[in-house]
């Protein structure tokens, strides 16, 4: 085994924790099984503090911020780190970290969880749908719609911020872009943003329990996640409906778990649906029951998923799921084996995959939970996103070698 590399691991923590910092603190902790892993951590919340700089000065830093570079820079030099891993690095850490770590000819890798730094609102969902025109360097449309932050003047101030990041050339620091689902790689690939033999693919890992838990099916059906248009929120409750129409008190029950901007919507629509049920933002024990006893996970993205960890969590109760065709959902559901996927936004498909699955008997459901599981355990394997993550590694050593010959 090579041995260990010194690796700085940078991240701005969200003002809310979401799956992305779930997955940063899962990298850091399994990459730090094998490496030498520094954290380099900025906070959303320092700009909410007394001390915290003026409006003004916030616009100004999200651009450039000088104190954030200093504090990357400082960390270099105080681990003489060989690399760089990159996540999120707005509002607070900013591009002037790609600027720093250029300067420093320090190689950064930088993971893709979402679609930023090529899209203001990190999503390329505007308009009700998904439109590829910020890959192209155009986002006008989503600063129309206000896609940072609900914000028109916010958008604005990122989407010049992406305009002369793209145009500095500091993104050249970046010797890896490592996306999580093949889906999001082709997208980039596509659309010519980033030179395709930087472009990586890695699945995250999963820390799986060592056994499945106690299951129950109570015949419910459970939704896990942001409360926001583009997780598909409209189509599963018009479902619901539908089946109340079908169904009437037979219709099984949707839970749905989490908080976000549709949280008034969805109280409306469940006063009208005795089988809809909104749970709030559950977790540890709450969470851990709600998974262990559902008949089934639904997923109804209409957006790129970049990949979908709650896939991951169903998969780990030896869960069936029902998900969109949208994004890396693509590529962790399998049809007819652990669930069933449905054309995003399509409402009737969605109803007759409820339907299938409630025809099916306990023993099928039970199988294709099971085969979940198996996908879990084969495909999210901690060794093997090692190995993967040091390929990525070696990718770096020998493009420096051929900038040198």
């Amino acid at each position: 085994m090579n041995p260990p590399t010194r690796l700085l691991d940078v991240f701005n923590r969200y003002l809310q924790m979401g799956g992305e910092e779930k997955a940063v603190d899962q990298i850091h902790k399994h990459l730090s099984l094998r490496h030498s892993v520094t954290p380099c951590y900025f906070d959303s919340a320092e700009w909410t503090q007394k001390t915290a700089p003026g409006l003004l000065g916030q616009a100004c830093r999200f651009v450039y911020n000088p104190e954030s570079r200093a504090r990357f820079e400082q960390r270099i030099q105080e681990t003489a780190s060989q690399a760089a891993i990159f996540h999120n690095i707005y509002p607070v850490g900013s591009p002037s970290l790609y600027r720093a770590a250029l300067k420093a000819q320090l190689p950064v890798i930088q993971f893709l969880h979402n679609y930023r730094p090529f899209s203001v609102g990190g999503s390329l969902f505007y308009g009700g749908k998904v439109q590829t025109d910020p890959l192209y360097g155009d986002y006008s449309g989503e600063v129309r719609a206000g896609a940072w932050q609900q914000s028109v003047i916010k958008s604005g101030l990122c989407a010049l911020m992406l305009l002369a990041l793209r145009r500095s050339g500091w993104l050249e620091s970046v010797q890896a872009w490592v996306s999580i689902s093949q889906f999001m790689r082709d997208r980039i690939a596509d659309a010519g943003v980033v030179p395709k033999h930087r472009l990586h693919v890695l699945r995250h890992s999963w820390d799986a329990m060592p056994e499945v838990p106690a299951r129950e099916d109570n015949g419910s059906y459970l939704f896990l996640g942001r409360l926001i248009p583009e997780k598909g929120l409209v189509t599963l409750v018009q479902a619901w409906h539908e089946l109340r129409k079908l169904r009437g008190d037979q219709t099984p029950i949707l839970k749905i778990a989490g908080d976000g901007t549709l949280t008034s919507w969805l109280q409306q629509q469940a006063a009208l649906n005795p089988s809809i049920r909104l749970l709030g933002h559950i977790s540890g024990h709450e969470k851990f029951e709600a998974l262990r006893s559902c008949r089934c996970l639904v997923a109804p993205s209409i957006w790129w998923e970049p990949l979908g960890l709650m896939i991951y969590e169903a998969y780990d109760h030896a869960k069936p799921v029902l998900a969109a065709g949208a994004g890396g959902l693509m590529e962790t559901v399998q049809q007819g084996k652990t669930g069933f996927l449905h054309e995003p936004g399509n409402v009737s498909a969605l109803v007759k995959d409820v339907l299938t699955m409630e025809s099916l008997s306990s023993d099928q459901r039970l199988q294709w939970g099971d085969q979940g599981r198996a996908w879990l355990l084969r495909e999210t394997n901690v060794k093997v996103w090692q190995d993967r993550f040091d390929e990525v590694l070696a990718s770096l050593v020998l493009a420096r070698k051929n900038e040198t010959l």
